[in-house]
């Protein structure tokens, strides 16, 4: 065999060799480029407590599918599934974090029991019931109601929000 020969030859298996690898590298790229990756995904959690309240926790999970964060939450009711989001629901038995701080049952100007954000005189009303009967009231119950009941438990709502339920208005249909 001549030089050139032997040159042309050599060249000729690398041309080959390099050839064999793009024909090879071709389908493990488009194997890599196929395997899922996983999503991320916008995940807000309601809590809805017993007063009405809701309050709202926003996470970003990790997974492989949205239906892995239905798993994962599987206590929780799903209430909307997008693409990238998912917004879940569960009521928990207490009241919200906002009452046990700073709720007070009271009355307003108009005699709807109500709760509030503060003491009554504040006018922030969180949430309101039903029209009380002023006039069934004895007086230290309206006064209790105009200065304020502090809410403090899940118990002690429930009882209040009973006590004051046979005072209220009764509609005359």
């Amino acid at each position: 065999m001549t030089y050139h020969s032997r040159i042309l030859t050599v060249c000729s298996f690398v041309f080959l060799f390099i050839s064999l690898m793009s024909i090879n590298t071709t389908p493990i790229m488009a194997q890599e480029n196929s395997i899922k990756q996983p999503l991320s995904v916008k995940v807000v959690l309601q809590r809805k407590y017993l007063d009405g309240e809701v309050s709202e926790e926003i996470i970003q999970e990790k997974v492989a599918s949205i239906e892995e964060i239905v798993e994962m939450y599987s206590e929780w009711q799903l209430l909307e599934q997008k693409n990238d989001s998912v917004i879940l629901q569960r009521e928990v038995d207490d009241i919200s974090p906002l009452l046990k701080t700073n709720g007070y049952f009271g009355i307003t100007g108009d005699g709807t029991f109500s709760i509030f954000n503060g003491r009554p005189g504040s006018n922030d009303v969180i949430q309101s019931f039903f029209q009380i009967d002023v006039k069934k009231l004895e007086s230290h119950k309206h006064d209790e109601l105009i200065e304020g009941i502090r809410i403090e438990s899940k118990d002690q709502y429930l009882e209040v929000l009973k006590i004051y339920e046979t005072y209220s208005k009764v509609e005359k249909k």
